[in-house]
C-alpha cells in the first residue's frame, strides 16, 4: 500500500494554513480534532471487547500479554506495561513489550529499526511465545514492518494475535486474529501520529489492561485492591480504600494492612469475614482472585 495514500498520512484540510494561526486558533484546531477521537475508538469497542476477551482467557490460563511497536507505538506499549505491577500487582513477565531498537529506543529514536520485520520475528522468538500468549501489534499505518514481524512469528506459535492501526484495510490486520482499525483521520501537522493516533491507541491501550484486570479480579467495585503500595501515596491509598470497602477506622485500617504485609485483599475479606490472614488467603485462592467471592465464601463456609 502506498504510503501516501493513507488516511494517516493525508493532509488535514482544517490545518491548511497552521503556519498563519495565531497560538490561540491552532490550540482550538488541535482541540477540536482531539474531540473525534473518542468517537472513533467508540465505533471499534466490539472488536475491542473481542480482544479483550480472549486476553483474560489467555492470562487465566498463565499466558502472557505482549505489545510490539516501533517509535511512538512502542512507547505506549511500554507505558501500559510498566503501569501493570504497581496498579495491578501483576508479575512483571504477565504483561511486556517489545520495542523496535530495544529499550533504549524509548528514549532515543533508533532510525530505520521499525523497518525490519525480521527483528520483530526475533525479538518476539526470543521471548519463547507459546499458543498460552497474547501479541498485540501496534502501528498507526498499519504497514510498519517490525510489528508484522511479530505477528507473523506470533502466528507461527499458535499465539493470538490482534493488530492495533489507524487505516482501513491495514497490512497488519492480516496477520491479526483480532484486527482493530480506529481511524482518526488526517492529523492537523501531517503525517504527525503522535497526535490523534496515538491518543487513539493509549486510549484503546487503557481500556485493554484495566479491563483485564478487572476480569482477572484485581478491581473490587471500582477501587484498586491489588495494588502494589510501594510508596506514601499507595499505602495512603491502600487504607482508604480499606475503610472505604470496610467501614474501619483509619487506625484500625492501618494495623490491618501492616498484618497483610500492605495487601489489600486478604485485609478486605479478614474484615469483612472475620477470619484470619492466612483463612482470607485461602478464600482468595478459592476464588480466583475475586473478593466479592471470597467473601461470600467464608461466610458460607464458616471459616
Amino acid at each position: 500500500m502506498e504510503l501516501s495514500k493513507l488516511t494517516t498520512e493525508q493532509r488535514n484540510r482544517k490545518s491548511m494554513m497552521m503556519d498563519q494561526m495565531s497560538t490561540m486558533e491552532i490550540l482550538k484546531t488541535i482541540n477540536e480534532e482531539d474531540k473525534k477521537v473518542a468517537f472513533a475508538v467508540e465505533k471499534v469497542l466490539p472488536q475491542v471487547t473481542v480482544a479483550i476477551e480472549n486476553i483474560s482467557d489467555a492470562l487465566k490460563r498463565g499466558g502472557r500479554l505482549f505489545y510490539a511497536g516501533a517509535g511512538t507505538s512502542g512507547r505506549l506499549g511500554i507505558i501500559d506495561a510498566s503501569e501493570c505491577p504497581p496498579t495491578f500487582m501483576t508479575p512483571p513477565e504477565m504483561v511486556q513489550t517489545v520495542m523496535a531498537g530495544g529499550t533504549d529506543a524509548f528514549f532515543h529514536a533508533v532510525e530505520g529499526s521499525e523497518d525490519n520485520e525480521l527483528q520483530g520475528k526475533e525479538d518476539m522468538k526470543a521471548k519463547r511465545l507459546t499458543d498460552k500468549d497474547v501479541v498485540v501489534g501496534i502501528t498507526a499505518s498499519g504497514r510498519t514492518p517490525y510489528p508484522i514481524g511479530a505477528l507473523k512469528y506470533a502466528q507461527e506459535t499458535g499465539a493470538y494475535t490482534i493488530s492495533l492501526s489507524c487505516n482501513s484495510r491495514s497490512i497488519i490486520s492480516k496477520y491479526a486474529d483480532s484486527p482493530i482499525e480506529v481511524v482518526v483521520g488526517p492529523e492537523i501537522l501531517t503525517g504527525s501520529t503522535r497526535m490523534k493516533a496515538a491518543t487513539a491507541h493509549k486510549m484503546i491501550l487503557n481500556m485493554i489492561s484495566t479491563t483485564t484486570m478487572v476480569k482477572l479480579g484485581k478491581v473490587h467495585e471500582n477501587l484498586m485492591v491489588d495494588v502494589h503500595a510501594s510508596n506514601f501515596k499507595l499505602l495512603e491509598r491502600a487504607k482508604h480504600t480499606l475503610m472505604e470497602i470496610t467501614g474501619v477506622s483509619y487506625e484500625k485500617a492501618e494495623k490491618t494492612l501492616a498484618s497483610t504485609n500492605h495487601q489489600v485483599k486478604p485485609a478486605i475479606v479478614m474484615i469483612k469475614g472475620n477470619v484470619t490472614y492466612e483463612e482470607a488467603k485461602q478464600a482468595i485462592d478459592h476464588s480466583n482472585g475475586f473478593v466479592r467471592d471470597a467473601i461470600a465464601y467464608v461466610s458460607q463456609h464458616n471459616v
